[in-house]
């Protein structure tokens, strides 16, 4: 577990890296921009076409960025579409910096190089707050309960059963990415009640008492 001394260290370690991958993505934007708005200039692109592939590049490699680290917060790996889309647009971005560049190894590292730090600065932060994420959602194990005994519910009994039906729901309807319904703490913090009532509601669905 991390303790709060530790988050407050990591905080500003991710704030410094977030400032920092902020001002690579602002000189990244200008000089991808250029590259690929030449580019598509002089393959038959017309000025709004040119303008708008871009950020159509960089988009994807954020959109999948995102996409693995909110599986990452669920234990999955992120699916290959993902991965798949991230590669391609990172792979996209260098390229087009490339092409345009002058020809030689140190016009084409030139040219590539914003875009080089700003996908690596990028991964390098989201990798800082997949481990985090993962650090700070294992928590401590609670003491065994009977989770075949309703937990005490403050509503009156109709009430209750409504409220046990209606998580039950929530919880077939929010799945996680590989499949597996979500936990019973996941549970409990959406309707702001104790874990042991998650935990319940969970079971008490997969035996068919919430049908």
């Amino acid at each position: 577990m991390v303790g709060p001394h530790d988050m407050r260290a990591v905080r500003r370690i991710q704030r410094t890296t977030i400032a920092c991958v902020a001002l690579l993505a602002v000189i990244a934007a200008v000089v991808s921009f250029r590259h690929m708005h030449e580019l598509c200039l002089r393959h038959g692109e017309d000025h709004l076409a040119a303008v708008l592939i871009p950020p159509a590049v960089d988009g994807i490699i954020v959109v999948a960025s995102m996409s693995i680290l909110l599986a990452n917060r669920y234990g999955s790996r992120g699916g290959a579409l993902a991965w798949t889309l991230l590669v391609v647009g990172s792979l996209a971005s260098l390229g087009v910096n490339i092409a345009v560049a002058e020809p030689g190894l140190i016009g084409r590292v030139v040219a590539a190089w914003p875009s080089v730090a700003l996908i690596g600065g990028y991964e390098l932060l989201m990798s800082q707050i997949r481990r985090v994420s993962w650090n700070t959602g294992r928590q401590p194990p609670e003491p065994q309960q009977d989770e075949e005994q309703e937990p005490e519910d403050d509503r009156p009994r109709e009430g209750a059963v409504v409220l046990h039906r209606e998580a039950w729901r929530w919880a077939r309807e929010n799945h996680r990415p590989d499949g597996t319904l979500p936990s019973g703490r996941a549970i409990a913090e959406r309707f702001e009640r104790s874990a042991r009532w998650g935990r319940w509601i969970k079971q008490a669905g997969l035996t068919g008492k919430l049908e």
